[in-house]
């Protein structure tokens, strides 16, 4: 086939695998040291992803940050209920 056999009026540009509604490409600045680790525990575990492992650890630390929170708020109430009770 020829390159004047070539007919892209009608292509798109896309990517071949489009990527999941729920995750959004960003640039960011991480660490040697730390990216390295995670690359490291991707590659003792035989294979993997550090992208995904860095997003669990993400997820990890604001559900505890979540968690922290919601004791606070519960225990401020509970001191504030004793208040209000007296």
């Amino acid at each position: 086939m020829s390159k004047e056999e070539y007919d892209f009026k009608n292509a798109k540009q896309e990517p071949v695998v489009k990527p999941s509604a729920n995750k959004t490409r960003i640039t960011i600045r991480i660490d040697t040291d730390i990216l390295n680790w995670f690359r490291e525990q991707v590659n003792k575990e035989s294979g993997g992803n550090y992208q995904t492992l860095i997003n669990e650890a993400l997820r990890e630390y604001k559900n505890l940050k979540d968690h922290d929170f919601e004791d606070t708020l519960r225990k401020v109430i509970r001191e504030e209920l004793k208040v209000i009770s007296k």
